[in-house]
């Protein structure tokens, strides 16, 4: 059994639709996670998926797709390694649990199931031009809100590093 511990891990969830604004957003966060040495874990599909991938490629990163469907050719062309489920949207607790924390960024209510998986688990999530919560009309801050892209990576870093033990410094 290898000692050597294992490589910090950021999911990244978003819509499969993304406007311009919300892929250029999510294409910085994978450049970022990337130079960081953070292994990108995603839905492997179009939007915000794809562009995360694309970012985190660019800058020489690993990009983890976890499939809704039977076939690896489904996933995006930035993706590294393709895990299919044949789960559909019941993949979406594996896609946050991979990750050492999750960043959210823009989203449906695919991505907000997402985001309630990944809190239910405890899983620190950075939010970024996402989803905002309130509870009997006082505001939830669970989704630690970030202004751009580098202040997210840094933010679900820092978080990630915090929760959880045998992570790299």
């Amino acid at each position: 059994m290898s000692s050597q511990q294992p490589r910090l891990a950021i999911a990244v969830i978003g819509g499969s639709n993304a406007d311009p604004q919300s892929y250029a957003l999510a294409y910085r966060v994978g450049k970022a996670l990337a130079r960081r040495g953070v292994v990108v874990v995603c839905g492997g599909l179009t939007g915000v998926m794809e562009a995360v991938c694309r970012g985190a490629r660019e800058e020489g990163g690993i990009t983890v797709g976890i499939l809704p469907g039977h076939d690896h050719r489904e996933a995006n062309p930035y993706v590294d390694i393709a895990i299919c489920t044949g789960m559909g949207y019941a993949r979406n607790p594996l896609v946050v649990k991979s990750g050492h924390a999750v960043i959210a960024i823009d989203g449906a209510y695919g991505t907000l199931s997402e985001i309630a998986h990944a809190l239910a688990e405890g899983i620190p999530v950075v939010g970024l031009n996402t989803w905002t919560f309130s509870l009997n009309g006082q505001v939830d801050n669970a989704v630690v809100p970030a202004t751009d892209p580098e202040e997210a990576v840094e933010k679900a870093i820092a978080l990630a590093r915090q929760g959880r033990r045998g992570l790299p410094v």
